[in-house]
């Protein structure tokens, strides 16, 4: 198979150098002069087009240079912005299923960090007439069909009061039901029924009945946390972690929402993400502060069954793959991230060795997520300002003629990298969505990017 090469968002524009003194007007070429513009500017083109360059992470920029986004690295590229940086968001999953058509439409729900705790809200928003980002350099000639238009999208929004700072915020998976859960930076977790929220997008006046939480979490008290997941295979189990190491279980009942009071408690620093097991209803991961992963077993809160030290600093985030049951991969405060094959797990090995290790990143991990289809990609995101995609199956070919891996100045490319995202500052959270197959979307302190890549 025909190895990929990774696609890069940014391109270098190199300033254009003019050696040249311009000449007096001749009174007697007028008829020639529109002319001669015209060529004039399609020279300048053609030499700023012989002058971008594929931009790597790491490169120095040059005086003069400057950034600027490849459209024609992408199928699809929006960005908007709300009233408060929003630094976590879910997407919901909805009533149009799958699809790949233009224009699309997402509906998603993202928490504010508001310079003031009773300025904060639940954005709850709907996103529609997204179609296929034009390229620059596509021709008038070619086919104009509605999937190809590149008219603004219209963004429709609701917003619900929220107490303090959301730090995460995460959707229950059902269509049916949007059951939304929000870990606050005043320690408590806000369980809202958005479901007429987002149906009255749909349903002309429909007004929804509730904008206040059917069920708070108190059991954290004033421990703030970052650690939130709702269960895939038991509706309406819901885990969070706090600062302080404490993990609790929330069920759904038919009488509503029950806490559990007794934690799960085992790590030594901040229980910083949690994943369930995607295949085993009693099973969760939970990483930490502490540098390890652990493997519980949800009726037994003593203890846990496995536990490994992962990575040399903080593991910030983790990700358990739905289509390989197996498979986990996590995120570090040095940049890293890891692979892990938890077959190899036991409690005999404190120190496994992972399926697949990669430093690319030169600032802490903030995100991490399996393609919900493909088994072998995922998106990471960091404080670095990069969204990255890898193809884990991807290696190199050495009987194959060998591929330019080294980018400018020596920046190393992994034969695994697909895709480089740039442009947004500080990303906090990229989500695959869950129906719409390569759709991502990503938040940061300026913004939300809605993408999708030529080759995700």
């Amino acid at each position: 198979m025909p190895e990929k090469r990774p696609q890069e968002e940014q391109l270098l524009k190199q300033p254009v150098q003019d050696d040249e003194m311009g000449e007096f007007e001749d009174a007697w070429e007028d008829e020639f002069e529109q002319e001669e513009v015209q060529d004039q500017e399609m020279e300048v083109e053609e030499e700023e087009e012989d002058n971008e360059m594929v931009y790597l992470p790491g490169q120095e920029l040059e005086d003069g240079q400057v950034l600027v986004v490849d459209n024609s690295a992408y199928d699809m590229l929006h960005c908007m912005n709300c009233e408060w940086p929003c630094l976590s968001f879910d997407i919901f999953r909805d009533h149009l299923g799958t699809r790949s058509s233009y224009p699309m439409t997402n509906y998603m729900v993202a928490g504010s960090q508001a310079d003031a705790a009773d300025k904060n809200k639940l954005y709850i928003m709907k996103m529609s007439s997204m179609y296929k980002t034009k390229h620059d350099d596509d021709d008038d000639d070619e086919d104009s069909d509605d999937d190809n238009l590149d008219d603004d999208p219209i963004l429709e929004f609701k917003e619900v009061a929220h107490k303090g700072g959301v730090n995460r915020v995460r959707v229950m998976p059902n269509q049916q039901m949007h059951i939304t859960a929000s870990m606050s930076e005043n320690g408590q977790v806000y369980i809202y029924d958005l479901t007429q929220h987002v149906q009255a997008f749909d349903t002309p006046g429909l007004i929804p009945s509730r904008n206040t939480p059917v069920h708070t979490i108190k059991q954290h008290g004033k421990a703030e946390g970052y650690a939130i997941d709702w269960s895939t295979k038991q509706p309406g189990y819901l885990l969070t972690g706090d600062v302080q190491s404490k993990i609790f279980l929330t069920q759904k009942k038919e009488s509503g929402f029950v806490t559990e009071q007794a934690p799960f408690q085992g790590h030594k620093s901040s229980v910083e993400d949690l994943q369930w097991s995607p295949s085993q209803g009693n099973v969760f991961a939970s990483c930490s502060a502490d540098k390890t992963i652990k493997i519980w077993d949800a009726r037994q809160k003593k203890s846990s069954q496995l536990t490994v030290k992962a990575h040399d600093s903080d593991v910030n985030v983790i990700s358990w793959s739905r289509n390989v049951d197996y498979l986990l991969a996590s995120g570090a405060e040095d940049g890293q991230f890891s692979v892990w094959d938890l077959r190899n797990w036991s409690k005999d090995t404190a120190q496994p060795q992972t399926a697949a290790s990669f430093k690319w990143h030169k600032k802490p991990i903030s995100s991490i997520e399996w393609h919900p289809v493909e088994t072998s990609v995922l998106a990471v995101a960091g404080a670095d300002d990069q969204i990255t995609l890898w193809d884990l199956a991807l290696e190199h070919d050495n009987e194959e003629e060998k591929l330019p891996t080294n980018g400018t100045e020596g920046v190393q490319v992994p034969p695994q990298l697909l895709f480089i995202h740039q442009g947004q500052t500080n990303v906090k959270e990229v989500h695959w969505h869950p129906q719409i197959p390569g759709l991502l979307v990503s938040t940061s302190f300026d913004g939300f990017n809605i993408f999708k890549t030529i080759n995700s």
